[in-house]
């Protein structure tokens, strides 16, 4: 890339040496987990550099009070999960709150709003605060709302009253949509102010759409019953009117595994592809300024007929021309498309690796001379023939190879050389259901590569 960030600094031609170590070893053991790393995401970044100018202006564009939908497709191994974690962080380095919310049939349906707003408040996550910073979040809310009214003039005897005056004020226009989204916020900061951390804990657990909250502290609060499908849109505004007033640039939410719709009964289908629909209509409203809702699936969720197309509506607004080379696609559009891995791409991912697993190093000379660039390609070669020859699914394989077998190695003993004391076993065991599918093997043993 032509800017990287580097320790959450925008640099120019950073210099590798500059990369913290906590950001360094954070990375590489996710990758010797074979999991994509919850952040550094910039330290591996190849090949994004083409879609960095348009993303950071449409994330520009929410921090004005705009708000963006984008569909990000790709094939199993594509990298949509690291595309959309790398994004992620780039949303953070404008403060931005984010949260990434799994597609799930039982665990988050989508066709039930509610559970997916749940889901955000869960996995809500600031450069500050990891999940869930619902409660620093409102707890920064009102200590801004408590300097805005000192700032006005407020006295400490009437503090709290002027606090409440700004605090309708600021609600609104959620409070016509979601009127008890305003009142549980008056109510989680009474039962704060009579010191009662029972019933504050449980109204934010019900602010954050929780269900099965006791009804004393329901009652308190002035609320009742729980959030539905229909009220979690003016719950979302009013998180974004919070996150606004505390402070934050943006939302940025990741809808991941969308195409986990393709499998589930019919009605349910049917319902899901309508939300999603209503979802991305409302975001182009203009009903949530400060959004940026991302959604990935494969292809043949947008493409095939038990996905986008079975809503004619949703497919309209979803449409993207993919005819042209693949290198003339429009970052601006609703649509992106991420090619997947080639063998060439995957081992200049695997070099980058090295590179940064050396700056750890006690010998980072060695470790590049005995894991060379050669020899990098010719693992990803042998990972991607374990695989059927599909290099596009191979990266999570390769790098966890990579780094737990062969660099590890090579940096705790002197006499390893991967060359002549390592060959590449691929246990079915260690393989995820597709990779498994894809395997270009007998039977489900040990598959031996010689490199």
């Amino acid at each position: 890339m032509d800017i990287l960030e580097w320790d959450n600094e925008p640099v120019s031609n950073a210099r590798p040496s500059t990369v913290s170590a906590a950001r360094r070893r954070t990375a590489i053991d996710a990758l010797r987990r074979g999991a994509v790393p919850e952040s550094g995401l910039d330290l591996l970044a190849t090949g994004l550099d083409r879609f960095a100018p348009a993303l950071d202006v449409e994330l520009d564009a929410v921090t004005s009070g705009g708000s963006v939908f984008k569909a990000v497709r790709g094939e199993y191994g594509s990298g949509k999960t690291f595309f959309t974690r790398w994004l992620g962080e780039r949303a953070k380095q404008r403060n931005f709150a984010v949260a990434e919310i799994q597609v799930s049939e039982t665990e988050t349906p989508l066709h039930r709003l509610e559970t997916v707003y749940r889901r955000l408040t869960e996995r809500l996550t600031t450069a500050s605060f990891p999940p869930s910073a619902l409660r620093p979040v409102v707890d920064a809310w009102f200590y801004a709302l408590e300097e805005d009214a000192l700032a006005a003039g407020a006295e400490e005897d009437d503090l709290a009253e002027e606090v409440q005056r700004l605090m309708a004020a600021r609600l609104t226009e959620v409070s016509r949509h979601a009127p008890s989204f305003a009142a549980a916020l008056r109510g989680y900061r009474t039962a704060l102010a009579a010191g009662d951390e029972p019933t504050a804990a449980a109204v934010l657990a019900w602010l954050g759409g929780q269900p099965h909250v006791a009804a004393a502290a329901r009652r308190a609060a002035g609320v009742r019953g729980d959030l539905d499908h229909f009220g979690a849109f003016g719950f979302l505004q009013g998180l974004l009117t919070v996150l606004r007033d505390s402070g934050h640039r943006g939302l940025f939410v990741v809808l991941d595994e969308v195409e986990t719709l393709q499998r589930v009964r019919s009605d349910a289908r049917d319902k899901a592809l309508n939300a999603l629909r209503q979802l991305i209509d409302e975001v182009h409203s203009g009903r949530f300024p400060g959004l940026y809702l991302v959604i990935t699936g494969t292809p043949a969720f947008y493409d095939g007929r038990q996905g986008v197309q079975r809503l004619a509506p949703l497919a309209q607004r979803l449409a993207t021309d993919f005819s042209t080379d693949p290198r003339f696609d429009n970052p601006r559009a609703v649509q992106l498309r991420l090619p997947g891995f080639t063998e060439e791409s995957l081992s200049g991912l695997g070099s980058t690796i090295r590179d940064l697993y050396a700056m750890g190093a006690e010998a980072p000379e060695r470790i590049k001379a005995l894991a060379d660039d050669a020899y990098v390609a010719d693992l990803a070669r042998a990972v991607s023939g374990a695989l059927g020859g599909k290099a596009g699914v191979a990266p999570r394989l390769f790098l966890k190879k990579l780094v737990g077998d062969v660099l590890d190695r090579i940096d705790q003993f002197e006499e390893f050389d991967p060359r002549r004391h390592y060959r590449l076993t691929v246990d079915s065991g260690e393989l995820t259901t597709l990779e498994r599918n894809l395997a270009d093997a007998s039977s489900a043993g040990d598959i031996d590569l010689e490199l």
